[in-house]
């Protein structure tokens, strides 16, 4: 039994070799504000962990958690307004 395998290099790159495209650069900037205000809340969140949860820490996670709706609502209208036919 003779094995078959190709006797050239592949000449098509793989796609875990490639560099990111410009539209996918493009994207993960866009999602980037939701990322850190997403962050931020989770940072508020572990702190909040173990000890008790005075007025001012109440205040930092209610702030993140408007933060974090605030982006998600930037990032959906930005979104809605390029489908062609959103209102």
């Amino acid at each position: 039994m003779k094995p078959i395998v190709a006797l050239q290099a592949v000449v098509t790159a793989d796609d875990s070799d490639r560099e990111p495209t410009p539209a996918e650069l493009d994207a993960v900037a866009r999602e980037m504000p939701l990322v850190l205000a997403e962050v931020e809340l989770l940072d508020v969140e572990i702190s909040l962990l173990d000890r008790p949860v005075t007025e001012w820490d109440t205040r930092r996670l209610r702030r993140a958690r408007r933060k974090v709706l605030a982006a998600r609502r930037t990032l959906t209208n930005r979104a809605a307004a390029t489908w062609p036919g959103a209102a």
